[in-house]
């Protein structure tokens, strides 16, 4: 008898779709080929921007992982929710997420906090509101290293104002962080090299405080493309997030990584519009909807459909003429890009041995859970 493909669900018939699931024990592989990457598992402080659920989070804490980077209020709080022991906010807050950040040290007091900033001014902001509240709140400057979107350039501004943040009561700076996430190249010569030149004026700046008299700061590094890289640099905290569950992008672009797939959106045929069209229920409001139409969404049973439409509701794929699909047949899809994906779903839906076996809800996706 052939072996049903690993996605496949005995009890779709109950499933409602679109609906995005979830593998557990893939995930735990995941975890596991994460923890085994590394020397120390105190070495890693995985985001958790991808998964956004409890339930996720626990089996990283079940796995001995006690450090994690989120990107909201809403996310820090659903760590502090489970216990986790140390949660960076790895966001610079602005004055109306200040006090929710203040009040979330307050309200789960066995959870080291800390943020970022990359400027005086919310320096200083957070100083005077953190005096206020009674609080000292852990602050690492974040760096650019390449992405352009936020931090500073790595040179003399940045020990200016690690000096600065020194003084200024209220905050403690205790580190770096710097994302390289533009750094994706096929190529994991390449990527190294260019990886390699992004770190280094970061180690340089890490140095240069040590000789200052400072103490040694703690290095906050990289996301999932080049974490192979970083893992193997003995003191630096290494920060992937999509490993979790993975993807159809990293899958094919980072081949040299053994995460697999462990999230999918089920869909089903509802309309066939003609000969050689098939219309599925996963629309914009379903599957990340970014990038070329045609790569947003893979069908693990049915790789030779075409993406040639989509809009809020609706996905729209060519098919050869003569195919054989039917109204209400499932697809199990993998999407291109997994974590804004999982933003889209107020639940997953868990599978195990083919069966439905649970709910995990992504509670974090909500800008406000209660603080």
């Amino acid at each position: 008898m052939e072996q049903a493909p690993w996605y496949s669900i005995a009890d779709v018939t109950q499933l409602d779709t679109p609906a995005l699931v979830v593998y557990p024990d893939r995930v735990k592989q995941n975890i596991a080929f994460l923890i085994k990457a590394v020397d120390n598992v105190s070495r890693l402080r995985p985001h958790v921007k991808t998964n956004k659920s409890r339930e996720a989070c626990q089996l990283m804490l079940d796995a001995g992982i006690r450090k994690f980077k989120c990107a909201t209020i809403a996310e820090a709080e659903m760590l502090a929710m489970i216990g986790a022991p140390d949660v960076l906010l790895a966001y610079q807050p602005n004055e109306a997420k200040m006090h929710r950040l203040l009040r979330l040290m307050s309200t789960y007091p066995d959870t080291a906090f800390s943020c970022l900033v990359d400027n005086s001014t919310t320096a200083q902001q957070l100083s005077d509101r953190a005096v206020a509240a009674n609080q000292v709140v852990p602050v690492y400057i974040d760096l650019n290293v390449g992405m352009n979107r936020t931090g500073m350039a790595p040179g003399g501004a940045v020990l200016a104002l690690y000096a600065e943040l020194d003084q200024l009561p209220g905050v403690r700076p205790v580190g770096l962080h710097a994302y390289d996430g533009h750094l994706r190249d096929p190529d994991i010569a390449v990527r190294t090299n260019q990886c390699d030149a992004a770190f280094w004026p970061v180690q340089l700046l890490s140095d240069t405080l040590v000789s200052q008299g400072f103490a040694r700061p703690v290095l906050v590094v990289g996301g999932s493309p080049t974490f192979p890289i970083h893992a193997k640099r003995p003191d630096v905290e290494c920060s992937p997030g999509t490993f979790i569950y993975w993807d159809k992008g990293y899958q094919s672009a980072l081949t040299e990584q053994p995460f697999l797939p462990a999230a999918l959106v089920v869909s089903r045929v509802i309309s066939l519009p003609d000969a050689t069209k098939v219309c599925l229920d996963v629309g914009h409001k379903s599957v990340a909807a970014e990038g070329e139409l045609a790569q947003r969404i893979t069908f693990l049973n049915a790789p030779d459909v075409t993406a040639i439409g989509q809009s809020e509701e609706h996905l729209v794929v060519e098919v050869e003429l003569g195919h054989s699909y039917q109204i209400g047949d499932v697809f199990y899809g993998l999407p291109n890009h997994i974590c804004p994906t999982v933003a889209l779903y107020e639940r997953a839906y868990t599978i195990e041995n083919g069966d439905v076996t649970a709910e995990w809800r992504t509670i974090s996706r909500d800008r406000l859970i209660s603080v």
